[in-house]
């Protein structure tokens, strides 16, 4: 492959693929539409149709999903916005009106989650449903959406992790990517007279790590042990993938003052309490079998 590459171009060199011009946007009667938005809404059409096969599967009414869903929707980019800026502040603190701008990308996903988990426990509570089982079938419709959404990454430019020459090592021009997402070791493997970084594609191994996420839960989904077990694998489950990969990213929110990715702490956190979680109930629950079987076997005595 050349060692020049058009402003619009994408390539997987060790694949042999050249992607050329791949679109950021596209213009309909003059307005300028993003891809990146364009994902995002295939993704929530998507999650909505995973979310009320799940629902008609477990016995629930998909429409309260609908009727929550868009409570959730609003207030999960509305978290998933202050999250980042917050963690970013640096980027936006002199010019405030950016942080209006979500265009660009800049959503953060655990902000979110906890915006959108936030909201599903107070329908739950106003509604009077089960809280823990309407997040077991909604966070199918998350994973749906984190998996569409990362390719909303990948037309972006953003999202990627350091140099490498594996397998899947991505091409990308410098002038396509942010000033703040080169880093020095990027830009010491730029090979002489390129115009180029090569990088890991964090957006695919973590959207190719969340579809085999959605399978497990769809497939565990129904033999779960206790309401609310969904929710812990998500949690779980995706708290240890984000944990790996943001190890790998070059654009980590750190937390103030320290060297430390906030996502990657929050993440193997999650995957921790949600593991011990899983296992003091499971053990509580096998608890209770235990004593109901042994009243059951005192009462049988007796009436012998």
């Amino acid at each position: 492959m050349s060692d020049w590459m058009n402003g619009g171009d994408i390539a997987f060199p060790n694949l042999g693929i050249y992607l050329k011009d791949v679109p950021r946007s596209f213009t309909i009667f003059g307005f300028t539409i993003m891809l990146y938005g364009v994902i995002i809404a295939v993704g929530v059409l998507l999650a909505f149709m995973v979310i009320s096969k799940v629902a008609k599967r477990d016995g629930q009414n998909p429409d309260d999903f609908y009727d929550m869903g868009i409570y959730t929707l609003i207030f999960g980019i509305i978290g998933a916005r202050i999250y980042y800026v917050i963690f970013a502040w640096e980027y936006y603190k002199d010019d405030l009106l950016s942080i209006f701008n979500i265009r660009q990308g800049g959503l953060a996903i655990y902000g979110g989650v906890i915006a959108g988990v936030a909201t599903v426990i107070i329908w739950s509570k106003i509604k009077k449903k089960n809280m823990f089982e309407m997040l077991d079938t909604a966070f199918h419709g998350v994973l749906v959406g984190q998996i569409m959404g990362r390719w909303g990454n990948f037309t972006n430019r953003e999202v990627f992790g350091g140099y490498t020459d594996s397998l899947f090592a991505m091409r990308i021009p410098i002038e396509a990517v942010r000033s703040r997402d080169l880093t020095q070791e990027l830009y010491a493997n730029i090979p002489a007279g390129a115009n180029y970084i090569q990088v890991h594609p964090t957006f695919l191994y973590e959207s190719v790590c969340n579809l085999i996420l959605l399978i497990i839960m769809l497939i565990y989904g129904k033999k779960k042990a206790f309401k609310g077990e969904c929710t812990l694998l998500y949690l779980g489950g995706y708290g240890i993938i984000r944990f790996v990969i943001e190890g790998i990213r070059v654009d980590q929110l750190l937390i103030p003052g320290t060297h430390i990715p906030v996502s990657q702490l929050l993440g193997i956190c999650l995957f921790i309490g949600a593991l011990v979680a899983d296992i003091v109930i499971r053990v509580k629950i096998n608890k209770s079998k235990a004593v109901v079987e042994e009243k059951s076997a005192e009462a049988s005595e007796k009436e012998d």
